[in-house]
């Protein structure tokens, strides 16, 4: 089983910048695989980055690449999610989520097994 739980989310004002934590613990040995899934409002959710703790490779949706960063601290126990030049349009519900070796990478929901809470993005223009 895997723990996961965010935080760092909150309102800014277009262009600006945030940075998600997740914070993850359990069975990484057999789910090192994390993933940034977004719930804009009325929309379904959408994988928006994606790798494996510890790993160099990142997997982005094209919505954020080259404004969203995926990476994890050095005792892999914290990924972040670093979001620059934000847009109303990324307004959304940001969850993290944990699959196995299988789905690495993956950006597709129903690839993902383990889910947190979720922490609250609001951009304003």
């Amino acid at each position: 089983q895997m723990q996961l739980a965010e935080s760092g989310g909150g309102s800014v004002q277009a262009g600006g910048s945030l940075r998600l934590s997740c914070a993850v613990s359990g069975d990484t040995a057999n789910y090192p695989c994390i993933a940034w899934v977004r719930q804009r409002p009325g929309e379904e959710r959408e994988g928006v980055a994606a790798f494996k703790l510890g790993g160099l490779t990142t997997f982005y949706a094209d919505s954020v690449k080259g404004r969203f960063t995926i990476s994890n601290d050095n005792a892999k126990t914290t990924v972040y999610l670093q979001m620059n030049l934000l847009k109303p349009e990324d307004t959304a519900m940001y969850s993290c989520a944990a699959t196995s070796w299988r789905f690495c990478g993956s950006l597709r929901v129903r690839d993902q097994i383990y889910w947190g809470q979720g922490t609250q993005v609001t951009v304003s223009s």
